[in-house]
């Protein structure tokens, strides 16, 4: 059974910076995505940042294009998101959340949501 811990998150001031990091264990990864969902208050849950560990693509949402980057350590099993220029707008809850589908359908599943999920980190974005 994969399971994921996230950590990470915090309170920072618009402009600042975090990394996220997402822990997996249980499964072999070779062939699953891992990636990133972001829930603000009131909202859906939406995907941002998504990679594939077998084949290194990796997508990315158009709201957080050349702010944020993920990356992994596949020696410690771990994806991280670089959250930079952090705006008000990126408060919420970021769920990490795996399965073995390609990088971008882990990240729009349309209804077809991952089969992995961590429990969630808080992002408070506020000055």
């Amino acid at each position: 059974q994969l399971q994921l811990v996230e950590s990470g998150g915090g309170l920072v001031q618009p402009g600042g910076s975090l990394r996220l990091s997402c822990a997996a264990s249980g499964v072999t990864l070779d062939y699953y995505a891992i990636g990133w969902f972001h829930q603000a208050p009131g909202k859906e849950r939406e995907g941002v940042s998504c990679i594939n560990l077998g084949t290194g693509r990796i997508y990315y949402a158009e709201s957080v294009k050349g702010r944020f980057t993920i990356s992994r350590d596949n020696a410690l099993n771990t994806v991280y998101l670089q959250m930079n220029s952090l705006k008000p707008a990126d408060t919420g809850v970021y769920y990490c959340a795996a399965d073995r589908r390609a990088a971008q359908r882990l990240c729009n599943p349309n209804g077809d949501w991952a089969n992995y999920w961590g429990q969630g980190t808080q992002v408070t974005v506020s000055s």
